[in-house]
């Protein structure tokens, strides 16, 4: 495949996405001297209680520059390949969207790159934005690279760093990757135009998976240290959002903070301390004992987001009462 062309004005690009992340990619695309000559992203679908029918935020982007915007069903029909072989474009672009069958990434004249929100070869996946900051890393970034049949694989462009901070949550992480995916593009772009890309083999030794995030896997295990706790919070913040279970009801956690407050080591793990003015909770162990971790916002079930003395004061847990239990009866849900 070759990997540069001629410098020119422009390439024909087709851009393929879904969320936010690709939106803002798509916005700056178009503000490019590149052309785009068709959307590919996901179907409408229906949100909220009253069930209206929402088209994806890269469809109302396309629709409001008056791009074609193609929904497939399937990326493998013959009917999809043979709309973008007719466009004859020279590049396609990827970002937060479905994994490219070879009938499709071969088409361009240089294949398809993807955006990708980590340093590869490090979190391959969907969640990678979740997991880096469960793991607690202290750097992400961005990395472009060329499509090949093993997701996350393909040969390296270029790679883009930024620092993780003790306050980012999966959703300021996000945006700031999303603030910076535009530009990175476009510098992406720019050398595969010039010819100055010189695609880097991943090395698939120092690989880490980024498996995708179901509400399930959000479920909070207050038998990690409260540092480990905290991150876990972070890294799902509010989509799915952390959560655990209080009087058999389902309660998300949308921050907290180590304490340091000593606890009894008779305590019970998710065990609610008495506390005036704070919300806190034993975790497990460490080499100095039990550590804490005090919850600062709360979102009971059928409530809204409230801090953690908001919750005491209303939900008044008794001594002993214990955080992460569910009540016989009650059918645990996502």
């Amino acid at each position: 495949m070759p990997f540069g062309m001629p410098r020119s004005t422009q390439m024909k690009i087709v851009f393929m996405g879904t969320p936010e992340f690709a939106r803002v990619a798509l916005s700056h695309l178009c503000d490019s001297g590149h052309e785009v000559l068709a959307v590919v992203t996901g179907r409408d679908k229906r949100v909220g209680r009253k069930r209206k029918l929402m088209p994806t935020l890269v469809r109302q982007e396309a629709e409001r520059r008056g791009l074609p915007v193609l929904t497939p069903k399937s990326l493998k029909s013959q009917k999809l390949s043979d709309e973008l072989s007719a466009l004859q474009a020279d590049l396609f672009v990827v970002a937060a969207f479905r994994i490219l069958p070879p009938s499709l990434y071969g088409l361009p004249r240089l294949g398809a790159i993807n955006i990708h929100t980590s340093l590869l070869p490090k979190y391959r996946g969907a969640a990678p934005i979740h997991w880096a900051i469960i793991n607690g890393e202290e750097e992400t970034g961005l990395t472009s690279f060329f499509l090949n049949e093993q997701v996350d694989t393909g040969d390296m462009i270029l790679q883009e760093r930024t620092t993780i901070t003790e306050n980012d949550t999966y959703d300021t992480l996000h945006d700031r990757l999303a603030d910076m995916a535009g530009p990175f593009l476009l510098k992406t772009l720019g050398m595969i135009d010039k010819g100055e890309s010189t695609p880097i083999r991943q090395s698939n030794a120092e690989a880490t998976r980024a498996p995708k995030i179901t509400p399930f896997d959000a479920l909070i295990d207050f038998g990690m240290p409260a540092a480990k706790v905290c991150q876990f919070v972070r890294g799902m913040a509010t989509k799915p959002g952390a959560y655990t279970y209080f009087r058999g009801a389902k309660i998300k956690i949308h921050a907290c903070l180590v304490s340091d407050r000593i606890a009894d080591s008779n305590i019970r793990i998710g065990g609610i301390l008495p506390d005036r003015k704070k919300l806190l909770v034993v975790c497990g162990r460490t080499e100095d004992g039990p550590t804490v971790v005090e919850l600062t916002r709360v979102v009971p079930a059928g409530k809204k987001e409230m801090d953690g003395i908001s919750f005491k004061n209303g939900f008044r847990p008794e001594p002993g009462e214990v955080l992460g239990q569910i009540s016989e009866g009650v059918q645990e849900k996502p």
